[in-house]
């Protein structure tokens, strides 16, 4: 199949893209710049009407925001972040035109349930961010299409080149022995959000629309403690979080297809890979 990919030099984007290569599609990307690994690109940013000749699918990666927000990447021009993210979405999902659409949406479109409360995609999206209704919106139109959107946590793993990993000032602020305050969330590696795309395009299973997408409730503490014994590390850990007020989703729907996230493994071996390019960056610095 030869499927059109947007976002796909950021973090979540970038994981798929070779991972829908190795699965043997044809990929091409969308974007501001091409991919660092070679792919046919045509220039094209949100907002804009795609050139879909030959497209076949439709991968919705794509996300404008302030760097490193998700939640409040609006910052103070909400009207420009709905005018790309929203509206510039809706604009690529009418230009599929009955194309198989696949887009990457976030757990944020849950929003103000309770704390603690177990996610189910049949429960309606309450959202209460700009983040989270924007995802909502676009989720609604791909529906109406028959396409699906993936209700995916926070993506890690080892960053595209040139980029940064996201606990980057996380990280920088423990080894400088600095107060980090406790924090217990949900996360997902980047190749397990690829093998999950991989698996809906491959199927293109119908009657669902939505499937969650997480792996581990990951605290603040035990992923420094982990990081702190790969690199040899001697700061204060911060204190454990409450963890009982983690609303985790439930991914038996995507888990019946058969879906299977890495668990710890992922954890540690991004860890191995991050204190491995940063032990190279320190040999190769004058």
């Amino acid at each position: 199949m030869r499927v059109g990919l947007t976002g796909a030099t950021g973090l979540a984007g970038h994981p798929i893209a070779r991972g829908l290569v190795r699965g043997g599609h044809g990929v091409v990307t969308f974007g501001r710049r091409p991919s660092s690994i070679g792919l046919e690109h045509r220039d094209w940013s949100l907002g804009q009407a795609p050139n879909l000749a030959g497209i076949d699918a439709i991968i919705h990666a794509a996300f404008s925001h302030l760097a490193g927000k998700y939640r409040g990447g609006e910052g103070d021009d909400a009207t420009g972040f709905l005018q790309l993210n929203r509206d510039g979405s809706l604009r690529l999902v009418e230009a599929a035109e009955g194309r198989a659409v696949i887009f990457l949406s976030s757990r944020a479109v849950y929003g103000d349930y309770p704390k603690g409360t177990p996610l189910s995609e049949e429960m309606t999206p309450r959202p209460d961010t700009l983040y989270g209704r924007m995802k909502a919106e676009v989720e609604a139109a791909v529906t109406a299409t028959g396409g699906i959107s993936l209700r995916a946590t926070g993506i890690y793993g080892p960053p595209p080149p040139g980029r940064d990993h996201k606990w980057r000032d996380l990280f920088a602020a423990f080894e400088a022995g600095q107060h980090v305050a406790p924090r217990v969330g949900t996360e997902l590696h980047g190749a397990d959000l690829a093998s999950a795309v991989r698996l809906i395009l491959d199927r293109l299973p119908t009657g669902h629309h939505a499937y969650n997408l997480s792996d581990l409730v990951l605290d603040r503490r035990d992923l420094l403690a982990a990081y702190a014994r790969i690199t040899g590390i001697d700061a204060p850990l911060p204190d454990r979080a409450d963890g009982s007020a983690v609303s985790e989703m439930n991914t038996d729907r995507i888990r019946a297809l058969g879906w299977r996230p890495r668990g710890w493994s992922g954890i540690e071996d991004t860890l191995q890979r991050i204190a491995a390019a940063q032990a190279s960056s320190s040999n190769i610095s004058p």
